[in-house]
């Protein structure tokens, strides 16, 4: 039941509808009136429980008591910006370097992953003196003009208007649909020599490129795994041209593809900027950049950075809570066992249903591709969407996403458990039974 006890969902999406902006989407064909959240579910104003497969912002888990505690405490003391001293913020500071490899060791704390890969881009032009940007095929950084500037999942899409002069787009890498396919033992490299082409196509338009921007995992592509060596050999070539590169963990961080903290670790690389968001305040608005000093000192020109939120007490309470709770619960272990079990049942799908036409992801940050026919490579994209609908009326909430909107995307809280696996796979399994001979019309 709603805490106010008036409204029902009918009259919320009527307000919804005449007084919030048209371009803001809502999920489901019968939308959900979520009104409390609880570890790995969501309940509705009936108290009906859904699984939550799909909200990697409460990377810890809905509501987690050690979280909303923290920024109770420090909401009742203090709430200021941070021209003031406070100990939380060098504390999370020091901690969040910590977690990172080489000289990452700067941090600027903001409001959200907008915010950061915002800041970050700042920072890489600063520090360069130059405006260039490669990009990869699907990208999505983040909602500012200037990200919708460098995503070609927001400049493609509907309401775009295109590639703007000073952004270049590599292909995606993806193994399972691209130019390059698995079982390619150089697949890393020729995807990677497409960035050097693009770097050589901005110089030929009289440009130099600031930065390369690239997400760990590609998320809005379709939860892409980029392939072995991929980055180690396109940071190779954009540092070579003198550009900077930035990792963007927003969707990806902090223990979610369990064998590592961060998601270019797999990819065994030392980025120039990294830039965080969604997950590392579980839900409460923060998001982080760090880089090394050089890149902080060359971007220091006199032009004062400073964010009215960024870092501030209750913030930095949150954030440090969330660190607490992932390394007590043993979170990115738990995240690699219970997605390397959830991946196995993934496969076992595959086996049985056509309609699946790829399976993966790391730990917790999972794809599952449906496609009408194997050959071809189809997109199920209709199908996918009614998967989506009768999950859930299952009980188990999912989406798609990619650039043909068919890939059932996986990433759920942390606190995700076996049998909560073993749930999401048996509803897949009924459910592509049903939806596999439609596809065959």
């Amino acid at each position: 039941m709603h805490a106010d006890g008036e409204m029902n969902p009918e009259e919320i999406l009527r307000l919804r509808e005449r007084y919030v902006g048209p371009s803001l989407s809502i999920s489901y064909r019968e939308p959900l009136d979520i009104v409390r959240g609880e570890g790995q579910y969501l309940f509705d104003e009936e108290g009906r429980a859904y699984l939550d497969c799909v909200n990697n912002v409460c990377h810890v888990g809905h509501c987690h008591p050690r979280v909303v505690e923290a920024a109770a405490r420090q909401m009742a003391l203090l709430n200021t910006n941070t021209r003031y001293l406070h100990g939380h913020l060098v504390e999370y500071a020091r901690r969040l370097a910590g977690t990172m490899p080489g000289d990452l060791e700067v941090c600027f704390f903001v409001c959200s992953g907008s915010e950061a890969n915002e800041l970050a881009l700042r920072l890489a032009r600063s520090a360069t003196g130059r405006r260039g940007v490669i990009v990869v095929e699907g990208a999505y950084h983040g909602n500012t003009s200037g990200l919708i500037e460098i995503s070609p999942y927001k400049f493609d899409g509907p309401g775009g208007e295109g590639r703007p002069a000073h952004v270049r787009v590599a292909p995606m890498p993806d193994g399972y649909r691209g130019t390059y396919r698995y079982g390619d033992p150089g697949i890393a490299a020729r995807y990677a020599a497409a960035v050097a082409d693009e770097i050589a196509g901005t110089r030929a338009e009289g440009r130099e490129i600031a930065a390369f921007f690239c997400e760990s995992m590609l998320g809005c592509a379709g939860q892409i795994v980029l392939p072995d060596g991929y980055l180690d050999e396109a940071y190779g070539h954009v540092r070579e041209a003198g550009g900077v590169c930035v990792a963007d963990e927003v969707q990806v961080g902090f223990g979610r593809v369990g064998s590592r903290f961060w998601a270019f670790e797999t990819q065994g690389v030392v980025p120039d900027i990294v830039t965080l968001g969604k997950p590392i305040g579980n839900g409460h608005p923060i998001g982080a950049v760090v880089t090394t000093r050089r890149v902080a000192e060359a971007a220091h020109t006199g032009m004062e950075y400073f964010n009215t939120f960024g870092g501030n007490p209750v913030s930095s309470a949150v954030a440090l809570a969330v660190l607490d709770v992932i390394e007590e619960e043993g979170l990115q272990a738990h995240s690699a066992s219970v997605g390397a079990h959830l991946k196995t049942n993934l496969e076992s799908l595959a086996e049985r249903h056509p309609i699946v036409g790829d399976v993966r992801g790391l730990g917790l940050f999972l794809g599952i591709e449906l496609v009408r026919e194997a050959e071809s490579l189809t997109p199920a994209t209709r199908e996918a969407a009614e998967v989506v609908e009768r999950m859930k009326d299952r009980g188990v909430l999912l989406s798609t996403d990619g650039p043909f909107e068919n890939v059932i995307k996986i990433k759920p809280p942390l606190v995700f458990s076996r049998e909560n696996a073993d749930q999401l796979a048996a509803g897949l399994d009924e459910v592509l039974g049903e939806i596999e001979p439609r596809a065959k019309m």
